[in-house]
């Protein structure tokens, strides 16, 4: 009998650094009975040295396609577009289980392969709790993100490129000194703050120096009455963790933001949630996803209003790839252990009855 295996594939995302798998978590894998393939990639934090060291098999980079149909593909961001079937099955964020943009093309190529698609989104524990997420580590790092775009328009400057830091620490002392030393003195407002990612957003600020009344922290209580919501003017930065999984009011509206006129505080609006495509997206006042090298797109508030900026990153936990991977693999490791097992394990069942029902969903739209 065969070895359970999994096919680390290279991420083609720009700037993405970050790993499905790291070398912590292949080597228990592979104590636990796996073959673990890993893809060459120069871009990825993790050397792959660090992985032949515990036993992955290397080979070339983006060599997937081509890989035997009965080694299942497991990456992190969207593939590549393209048409091609696609026969394997894959482990991956693919965003388009809620009617993103191109869902039915990226749908249709699984269903014309025979492959299948295990969402890494969509793999929830009893509870229906996500089993492994980079919620954190997007919060903490788009509250960085946030406040670096603050410092610069504060200077009447563009927030540059962004590049990933070695670790919290640099994050942090970065910030600091791009605020003058201190994040006190500017306001913040953080809704989904109970959640994995707000958590990440609040402990941010918190640790750039915030005190506790200038961290405004919202969850479904605070915005049960529906928006859009006034207060978010009153801030610095807002910062939008939710989880969105049907239509709701919007949050901020572009109307409401003329309205205030000069009268606004408000500079910066970090989308951490980046439903940019998505028919229900809250705030609707950008369009763009950006990027670490255009990190944001400002919102047409008239000119003679403050300016505006919007973060709408889509990979913001790979400003931290190191410790957002191992957090991250560590989490999905028990699930992996069990996907040899994915025709009776629940998680694996589940994900795999939502797949289903999206390729049919996808077909009827067609």
């Amino acid at each position: 009998m065969s070895k359970p295996s999994l096919w680390l594939r290279c991420e083609k995302k720009e700037f993405e650094r970050r790993a499905a798998l790291t070398p912590t978590t292949s080597k228990k894998l592979i104590d636990a009975g796996f073959e673990i393939f890993v893809e060459r990639d120069d871009q990825r934090i993790f050397d792959d040295s660090e992985y032949e060291a515990v036993g992955c098999k290397l080979v070339d980079n983006n060599t997937w396609p081509s890989a035997p149909v009965d080694k299942p593909i497991i990456g992190l961001k969207e593939l590549p577009e393209s048409t091609d079937p696609l026969p394997h099955t894959h482990i991956q964020f693919a965003h388009c289980y809620k009617k993103q943009a191109g869902w039915v093309d990226v749908l249709s190529r699984f269903q014309r392969g025979g492959g299948t698609l295990y969402d890494l989104e969509f793999l929830n524990d009893a509870n229906g709790r996500r089993v492994a997420a980079f919620g954190y580590h997007a919060g903490f790092a788009g509250a960085a993100a946030g406040a670096l775009a603050v410092a610069s328009q504060r200077k009447g400057e563009k927030l540059g490129l962004l590049k990933p830091f070695e670790n919290e620490d640099a994050m942090i002392s970065a910030v600091k000194a791009a605020l003058g030393g201190s994040g006190k003195g500017f306001k913040a407002l953080v809704i989904g703050a109970l959640g994995r990612c707000g958590r990440g957003a609040v402990d941010l600020f918190r640790k750039i120096g915030l005190d506790e009344d200038d961290v405004l922290k919202w969850d479904m209580e605070e915005t049960a009455k529906g928006g859009p919501f006034a207060e978010i003017l009153d801030v610095d930065i807002f910062v939008n963790c939710i989880y969105l999984s049907s239509r709701i009011p919007s949050f901020l509206t572009r109307e409401q933001i003329i309205s205030a006129g000069k009268g606004r505080r408000l500079s910066t609006v970090v989308d951490v949630s980046c439903d940019t495509t998505n028919p229900f997206n809250p705030i609707p006042i950008y369009a763009i996803n950006t990027t670490f090298s255009a990190p944001t797109v400002p919102v047409d508030v008239g000119t003679e209003n403050p300016p505006l900026s919007v973060i709408s990153i889509d990979h913001l936990p790979t400003l931290l790839p190191r410790e957002a991977s191992e957090q991250f693999s560590s989490d999905l490791l028990p699930s992996l252990l069990e996907f040899p097992n994915r025709d009776t394990a629940r998680v694996w069942t589940e994900a795999k009855e939502l797949f289903d029902k999206k390729v049919a969903e996808a077909v009827e739209a067609a």
